[in-house]
């Protein structure tokens, strides 16, 4: 009940109901026990039955990605807890005000259509995921990991027919969509359990060694994969939700918190979510790769299908198409919802219906591209890499600006409609190690925490300029 109540009144705050310009009163605080389960749930979705056979198909050992899963998520924990929570309750606004104290209204509009574009490819991943369980009893056509274009006319309805229920219902408002998401968590997290036990018996696994062998060493990346390291692991799973808690997307949760400790929460997410649900994914695909259909692509230099309802099929039956669409929906419903409020930002004069049904109609469309959810580890560190940069503009002004002589909020105080400090700072972190990544074929996550520290220490500095030019000025 806790669980429900807090996810209504976020809910009610995204929607711009309660809340969306004022601290959250006290009487409204909820302790930790109301994050627990929708932590849990919410990192125990349709992506992670992608992530967890992509692991595999970038070659990691067995040691790369037990121990690697289980460093980098604890150090999502960590900036959760200390970074976002922290800063969550000690203000207790949505992030989208706070960064409009600091940025000016026009500079968090820029903000909102990256984040409602971004939301939407997720969404569309997700559709994709949806897709392939539906299409199972249809004989539909899978598509493969190197696949970038629809591939067969089956596989076009089924995704316009999905993506069109997932959008009508995120269009009749998120609310229903939660309280529905909260019964299905149990069933998605149970499924990945019961997928992960059954995997482990089809491969034949008895003890521990047999297990850690799975893996082995590791292997060759597949065709149009990077090779995983330790360290691509651990850094990719710190930052797969970095715009979450270092990009300071989940103030809007926290701010309902009681204490910062409520951050730790997370923890069920992540080792939910984050850890046991892409071992047991990865685990399904072990499996897959041992069927001669896998062989027979591996024999022509070709790599697998990476296609969620039939790996899921393939262990616990019609349960786990049932799992795999829910996982999907689940995770796009409400992707696709926020993307909707997004665009309003920048559409005030149309309702939340239609701007959520356009979308809707956009995450559609990236469905229909099954490079998306393909390249999902990609898609998602890139997604990080461009919104984390500016959650760095609200910690280094909390942490720093006293220091550093800069005033706080300084749109707001000004009436600035758009900060300069601020664009230049995220612009010249953006490009320079994008530049550095693409130029020395750098794996873009290594380079997300450099420029998220980079855009804190130019924000606090131009900030300072610009602040001093103006007062000399007058």
């Amino acid at each position: 009940m806790l669980q429900q109540e807090t996810q209504e009144h976020i809910i009610e705050e995204i929607a711009g109901g309660e809340y969306e310009r004022e601290p959250v009163p006290a009487a409204k605080w909820k302790g930790w026990g109301s994050f627990l389960g929708m932590y849990a749930g919410e990192h125990a979705a349709g992506t992670e039955f992608v992530i967890g056979p992509l692991f595999l198909t970038a070659g990691v050992s067995a040691f790369d990605l037990i121990i690697g899963l289980l460093l980098g998520n604890f150090l999502a924990v960590l900036s959760w807890r200390f970074l976002t929570a922290e800063i969550a309750v000690k203000y207790r606004l949505t992030l989208y005000y706070q960064l409009e104290k600091i940025c000016g209204k026009s500079l968090v509009k820029f903000y909102n259509v990256a984040n409602g574009v971004l939301f939407c490819f997720l969404a569309g991943a997700m559709i994709t995921v949806s897709a392939t369980a539906v299409g199972i009893p249809l004989d539909m056509e899978m598509p493969q990991l190197t696949d970038t274009l629809p591939t067969s006319g089956t596989y076009i309805v089924i995704v316009l027919l999905v993506g069109a229920v997932i959008s009508l219902v995120a269009a009749r408002g998120y609310d229903t969509v939660a309280r529905a998401a909260n019964l299905m968590s149990p069933i998605i997290v149970l499924a990945f359990l019961a997928c992960g036990i059954v995997a482990l018996s089809q491969l034949g696994v008895g003890s521990l060694r047999e297990f850690w062998n799975i893996w082995g060493e590791g292997s060759e990346p597949f065709p149009g994969q990077i090779k995983y390291t330790f360290w691509h692991v651990v850094i990719w799973s710190w930052f797969a939700n970095a715009a979450m808690h270092i990009g300071m997307s989940d103030l809007s949760v926290f701010r309902f918190a009681k204490k910062a400790s409520a951050g730790w929460t997370t923890a069920a997410g992540m080792y939910v979510g984050h850890y046991m649900a892409w071992i047991a994914a990865a685990l399904l695909y072990a499996v897959y790769l041992r069927t001669p259909e896998a062989q027979t692509f591996l024999d022509q230099g070709l790599a697998p299908t990476v296609a969620p309802g039939p790996l899921a099929f393939n262990a616990i039956g019609v349960f786990g198409i049932i799992a795999v669409v829910l996982a999907g929906w689940t995770t796009a419903n409400p992707t696709i919802y926020r993307a909707g409020l997004a665009f309003q930002a920048v559409l005030p004069r149309f309702s939340t219906f239609w701007v959520t049904i356009l979308a809707g109609s956009l995450a559609t469309i990236a469905g229909l591209f099954p490079a998306i959810a393909m390249k999902l580890l990609d898609f998602v560190a890139l997604y990080g890499f461009i919104l984390a940069p500016f959650g760095a503009i609200i910690v280094f002004q909390h942490f720093f600006a006293a220091r550093a002589g800069v005033r706080v909020n300084y749109a707001e105080q000004a009436g600035l409609g758009f900060n300069p400090a601020v664009f230049w700072a995220w612009a010249i972190s953006f490009g320079l190690f994008y530049l550095i990544s693409r130029q020395f074929g750098i794996f873009l996550s290594f380079v997300t925490l450099p420029a998220w520290l980079l855009c804190g220490v130019l924000f606090l500095f131009l900030s300072r300029k610009w602040q001093g030019s103006v007062r000399d000025v007058r």
